[in-house]
């Protein structure tokens, strides 16, 4: 049906078309999210659902429903694109991290364990989201084939590009693929810095030929570490708050982490927007990793991480990967009612 938000279907394919590109200029995509504490004053309305989108605990405020669309229940396959200059370190780090969502023999608390919140999410026929994530092939545009000041539209050209290009093209798997657009610390994207860290929504055939759930992610290194690799910068407007000490040494990387996480989170549980989200409009959802932005431990929310760990060299993490420790935001729990993680100190 040609309704909403979800896939265009061929019959009103140019209509819908008009209409999406049109909505995407104006709301963005569905999910725009960022780490960082919006103000240094801390009161209740800071909780009130419709306010803010960050909730400690339970709360009654939470109408988190199905929409009856699909999630991700086939095993999913993550295709990556690095927009521009990348060290190959710093691609190390991604791929552990990724590749750490289905080891289920890492160290507890574990970001496999952080992916089961996840995987409780089901369709309408039960069927939960794949356990099962694994990297898939990889593009590299090291050249800035679209320039280095992206728009969200020009954002799905360089999909389209890396899935039709001449030489290696991405596999197109609109069924169970997730395509990850991650872009270096000199490329900029609409709304960078000033409201989004990441985002997540679906091509359009018009543009790229498939509907393909996607997300991007962008290195904050250069622009603005202090909003969106908090904790690891401090925004100026939090005054005699030290940084922690970032787990794998690379500030912009392991701010990244936690983004790439909430994305993919909210894509495997909302793929075209029309599935797992609180809030009536399917442009504007609170989705499960919105409704616990900036909450890494118990008793967190505000300014305030929540209790987390100190690694043997002073970095501050939550959770393991295969060989490696990472700070990644909890998600929000349908069945619990409130937002959990791997390291909940009442597991």
């Amino acid at each position: 049906m040609c309704q909403g938000l979800s896939a265009p279907s061929p019959p009103c394919s140019a209509l819908l078309s008009f209409t999406l590109l049109l909505l995407l200029s104006v709301v963005g995509p569905v999910s725009a999210w960022r780490p960082w504490p919006q103000s240094n004053k801390m009161n209740i309305s800071d909780y009130a659902f419709g306010d803010s989108k960050k909730y400690e605990g339970s709360s009654e405020f939470v109408k988190l429903r199905y929409h009856m669309g699909p999630v991700l229940t086939t095993n999913i396959t993550v295709h990556t694109i690095w927009y521009g200059k990348w060290e190959r370190s710093q691609k190390k780090i991604i791929r552990e991290f990724i590749n750490s969502i289905s080891a289920a023999n890492s160290p507890h608390p574990s970001v496999a364990g952080w992916w089961r919140t996840v995987q409780l999410y089901t369709d309408q026929t039960g069927a939960n989201i794949s356990k099962s994530v694994r990297l898939g092939e990889e593009k590299n545009d090291r050249f800035y084939s679209h320039g280095k000041s992206l728009t969200r539209l020009s954002i799905q050209s360089v999909i389209k590009s890396a899935i039709t290009g001449k030489t290696r093209p991405l596999p197109i798997n609109p069924r169970s693929g997730l395509y990850l657009l991650l872009t270096a610390d000199d490329v900029y994207v609409q709304d960078f810095c000033t409201s989004v860290c990441g985002f997540h929504y679906f091509t359009f055939p018009s543009l790229v030929g498939y509907t393909l759930p996607y997300a991007w992610v962008g290195n904050s290194a250069k622009f603005c570490p202090g909003q969106c690799a908090y904790p690891f910068s401090v925004p100026a407007y939090i005054p005699n708050r030290k940084p922690f000490k970032s787990p794998n040494g690379d500030v912009g990387v392991d701010g990244m982490i936690s983004v790439i996480g909430h994305e993919m989170a909210e894509l495997a549980t909302n793929p075209l927007a029309n599935a797992w989200y609180a809030g009536q409009d399917p442009s504007f959802p609170v989705e499960i990793a919105d409704l616990c932005e900036g909450i890494y431990g118990t008793g967190g929310g505000g300014s305030y991480t929540g209790q987390v760990f100190d690694a043997r060299d002073g970095a501050t993490y939550n959770m393991n990967g295969i060989r490696r420790k990472f700070l990644v935001q909890w998600l929000w729990s349908h069945v619990l009612n409130y937002c959990t993680g791997p390291n909940a100190l009442d597991h």
